[in-house]
Parts: C-alpha cells; sequence; structure tokens
C-alpha cells in the first residue's frame, strides 16, 4: 500500500482508513508492507507496526517552494519508488501481488510500482478536487489535481470508493464504466472506544473536530451556538482541530458573540479526544461536503448521540438507521433544533447509541472491510492474468 498520511502523521480520515486496513489484512495472514511519508516521530526507515511492515520516504526538498505543492508531491513520489528500487532496499527482492494507492498524492508511484513488478493497480480514491469544489473547479491548482486524478483513474485496474455517492461521482466525473468501481465503506476497530460510553457523565457539551476546513461547516455550528443559548442552559461546544481556516473561524466566533461558549482547543491526541466524546452530549458533524465521514464513524463507536448533515456519505451513513439524526447542510436553525431534541430527549440519545452500536459491529468492524478488500485483490489479479494473455 501507498498513502501520503499514515500514523503518527495524521490529516483527515486516510491516515486511520490505511492503519485499519493494514492491520486487518495482515491479521487475515496477508503480508502488507505500506510505503508512506517519513515522520519527524516516526523517522526510521524501516518498521513494524504489529504484522505491517511501514517504510517511510524522505520528502525534504527545500529546492522546491512550498506552494508548489503539485510539483514537490511529484518529486516525492520519486523517493516513494526508491524505497523499493534501491539496491540496499530490504524490498528489493520482494515482490508484491497488488499495489494499492490511496488518493493522487501518490499516484505516480503506485503505478510506476504495478508496472514494474506487473502487478494490478488498485487505487481508493476517498475524496476528488471536483466534489471538493461543488462540481466548479476554480483554475489553478484544482484543476490540475484534477487532471491527475482524471489520468489515475484510467491507469488504475479497479478503484475502490467507500459511499455510493463516492461511486457515482467516480463513474460519472471520469467517465469510468461502473465494473471498474467497487463501493466499500471505511471501517473502525471498536474495541478502541470500548469503556467510553458512559450516558450518565453525559451533559449539555456539543463536541465536532476534524481539519478545520470551509467545507467542513463548523461555521454553521458556531451560528447555531447563537439560538442554542437561548434553549439549553449551561450549553456549550468544543471544536477540536486544526486547519486552514481555523482564524476566519474564530472571527465568526467573536462576530457572532458565542466565544463564551465555544473552545477551540486544536489538534488532541486520541486519548483526550475519547475522554471529551465521553463528556459529549451529542457530537455534531457540520460538513458541507464529505465523501465519507470517518468523525461519524468514531462517534457512533464511541456511544455519543450524532448528528450530522444531509450531504455526501455522512446522509448513506446514517439515514434510515435510526443511528443518528440529520440536518440540511448549512442550515444553523436546522442544525439547533435536531442538537436541542437529543439534549433535551434521553430516551431519544439512548436509542440513537444502541442503534449506533449495533451498526458499527455488523457493517463496519475492520475484519468485515479487509474481507472485502481482499476479494477485490483476488478480481483485480484474475482479470489482470486474463489480459496478459
Amino acid at each position: 500500500m501507498l498513502t501520503w498520511d499514515f500514523p503518527p502523521r495524521q490529516s483527515g480520515g486516510t491516515a486511520a482508513h490505511v492503519d485499519g486496513l493494514s492491520q486487518a489484512l495482515a491479521a487475515a495472514g496477508h503480508d502488507v508492507v505500506v510505503l508512506t511519508v517519513a515522520d519527524r516521530h516516526a523517522d526510521e526507515r524501516a518498521e513494524r507496526t504489529g504484522a505491517v511492515r511501514v517504510f517511510r520516504a524522505s520528502i525534504d526538498f527545500p529546492h522546491i517552494p512550498d506552494e508548489r505543492f503539485i510539483a514537490l508531491t511529484s518529486s516525492a513520489n520519486h523517493a516513494f519508488v526508491q524505497l523499493m528500487t534501491d539496491a540496499d532496499s530490504p524490498l528489493t527482492d520482494w515482490v508484491p501481488d497488488v499495489v494499492h494507492g490511496h488518493d493522487w498524492r501518490i499516484g505516480w508511484a503506485a503505478d510506476t510500482l504495478a508496472r514494474r513488478h506487473d502487478a494490478p493497480f488498485v487505487l481508493t480514491m476517498h475524496g476528488t478536487e471536483r466534489v471538493r469544489h461543488g462540481g466548479n473547479l476554480p483554475k489553478g491548482e484544482p484543476t490540475d489535481v484534477n487532471s491527475i486524478e482524471w489520468w489515475l483513474a484510467f491507469r488504475a485496474n479497479r478503484l475502490i470508493a467507500s459511499t455510493r455517492f463516492m461511486v457515482d461521482q467516480l463513474v460519472d466525473g471520469f467517465e469510468l464504466v461502473p465494473q471498474q468501481v467497487v463501493r466499500i465503506p471505511n471501517g473502525i476497530d471498536p474495541a478502541l472506544w470500548d469503556g467510553h460510553d458512559d450516558p450518565a457523565a453525559r451533559g449539555p457539551l456539543i463536541v465536532s473536530w476534524g481539519r478545520v476546513q470551509y467545507e467542513k461547516g463548523f461555521q454553521v455550528l458556531a451560528r447555531s451556538m447563537t439560538t442554542l443559548r437561548t434553549l439549553i442552559p449551561d450549553v456549550s461546544c468544543t471544536i477540536a482541530g486544526r486547519g486552514s481556516y481555523l482564524p476566519e473561524l474564530q472571527t465568526q466566533i467573536d462576530v457572532e458573540g458565542v466565544s463564551d461558549l465555544i473552545d477551540l482547543p486544536g489538534f488532541l491526541h486520541d486519548s483526550a479526544l475519547r475522554g471529551l466524546i465521553n463528556r459529549a452530549g451529542c457530537v455534531v458533524i457540520p460538513s458541507l461536503y464529505e465523501p465519507f465521514g470517518l468523525v461519524a464513524l468514531e462517534a457512533l463507536a464511541a456511544g455519543a448521540p450524532l448528528i450530522v448533515a444531509h450531504t455526501g456519505g455522512l446522509a448513506e451513513l446514517i439515514s434510515g438507521t435510526d443511528a443518528g439524526l440529520t440536518f440540511e447542510p448549512g442550515n444553523p436553525d436546522d442544525l439547533a433544533r435536531c442538537v436541542e431534541m437529543v439534549l433535551t430527549d434521553n430516551d431519544l440519545a439512548q436509542r440513537l447509541t444502541r442503534n449506533a452500536r449495533a451498526l458499527i459491529e455488523e457493517k463496519y468492524a475492520w475484519h468485515a472491510i479487509a474481507e472485502s478488500i481482499a476479494y477485490v485483490y483476488d478480481a483485480a489479479i484474475t482479470m489482470h492474468r486474463i489480459e496478459r494473455r
């Protein structure tokens, strides 16, 4: 597997996804190698995470300015390839049956290694640039990234997307045949959240977290607090995470006059985040765009009543399950209505968390996801052999 993000390096849900998937595949008996980016907290060139071997590429290119992100990324792919092709690499004689890439940033290396080893190339698209911009691509870097994604969609033997929404976007946006794209949801390890479901400890605290970008919709949650302060005594809110939109979000919170209600602690490590969710009366995922929404799975597993925007993968995850409530994306009044319902109706809150626990165990545990992925690998290998004849 190739991925830009892998623990301890975190950015959105891709790192957690690749970590969970690689561990589950290894537990099922597969020989799994992960190629990723070097991190100052894990700067060893080779390491072992459980049964998974991890190799990290240095992408320090001082001759390329940080703002030239695509040039930096394409150069980094050369370093990824060297992890397997250098004469002194432990992987020199190791031949993969499948090369599995995650998103466009490692696409050049994944395609190159697949062809070098005559192996099928499977690509998971966790999102696309076109969808992130609502279908209207600005000129410049977004257009360039879209072109790279388009090229990769045709280079890959199989594509994986986490929701029907994303499958449709890939098939329509890149003009692919439907059989080329497979829907397999993201997964989660429920054991990581065991013991955190304590309804008696919960109060009128709203919790949300993730990358602080405009499309994550935290500004909608901030606006809803002006209404909620009149409806729920002692209500408060914590929005955890870092991102480029953080200064604008802080400004809006100040303008709305709710800085006394909203805490912005920045990035929280897993233990601190789980402790926070354990005290939450509800978790809100207010995204304007969300191809899947790993944070929603984490909230379901943690036992906190969940409220999500009815958009993309979030709507697909929650609608019809009675495991959470949905509100109109971008509508702070509708969000406030849902929060008031959950924080004032204990029976509703308990029903949502009970159904959430069952949903996680049945559909989103990693062993089930890994089994589905392995089936895609087998099909890709078989088709690749047929095409070579």
